[in-house]
């Protein structure tokens, strides 16, 4: 039997992938979100890219709805999303629109899942960025994308958001992820100072489990130094 269910929102990216693999390692059963699917969850929800936002809500929460089979999620991990820099010279609403529709979009259609398919007392977590806390000239619509996430957060955690009694919502802020990709495009950068993927799987595992939990609300800061990482709750 299942230690729980779990949806991954960003099933196939370097977070999420790595957290769909530690929780079927802890015998959960994973459903994975993304663009293309994830051979290693039990369930795959492919979004379609070309959707507008309200199809792509619609279309995801029947497809979760169609999975779950009358079942209860006891988590939703959102770790979907990507970077853009520039500035309001250049490609402004270009970037701005991507950023809005990889962070933004995935993190209220998470919500609009959170607030059918959770548990009471579930956990919902959405991927907000440190920079976003102050100003981004150079990545702007990054900034404002993300500075959006943090909103969101603060507004599902309060009385009548539609979420599940003693749901807890937290959006963690990383700096730099240990990525593959990070580590090919930035070859000479100190990579003490980059949090591990195995480190965040495993406080999604203990927020799953009740553990050490944050107060609901809370954006979660994850400072790494000296390969060593801590939480700061902003």
């Amino acid at each position: 039997m299942a230690s729980g269910k779990i949806l991954i929102y960003g099933g196939r990216g370097a977070l999420g992938a790595s957290c769909v693999q530690f929780f079927k390692k802890n015998n959960w059963w994973v459903g994975s979100i993304d663009l293309t699917e994830n051979d290693a969850a039990d369930a795959n929800i492919v979004v379609d890219r070309d959707a507008d936002w309200v199809s792509q809500e619609a279309a995801v929460l029947s497809k979760v709805g169609t999975e779950l089979k009358g079942e209860s999620l006891d988590a939703i991990i959102c770790v979907a999303g990507g970077w853009a820099g520039g500035n309001a010279k250049k490609d402004l609403a270009k970037n701005s629109d991507l950023m809005w529709k990889q962070s933004v979009w995935s993190s209220a259609i998470s919500a609009t899942v959170g607030a059918n398919h959770l548990k009471p007392g579930g956990l919902l977590v959405l991927t907000g960025a440190n920079p976003a806390l102050e100003g981004t000239p150079g990545m702007i619509g990054y900034g404002m994308a993300k500075a959006a996430v943090h909103q969101l957060t603060k507004s599902l955690a309060g009385e009548k958001s539609g979420l599940p009694d003693n749901s807890l919502v937290v959006s963690i802020l990383p700096v730099t992820l240990d990525t593959p990709m990070n580590r090919k495009w930035m070859p000479d950068a100190d990579t003490s100072t980059w949090t591990p993927l195995e480190f965040l799987a495993e406080l999604f595992h203990k927020w799953t489990k009740g553990e050490e939990r944050p107060a609901n609300g809370s954006l979660v800061k994850l400072i790494t130094k000296d390969s060593k990482t801590e939480l700061v709750i902003v």
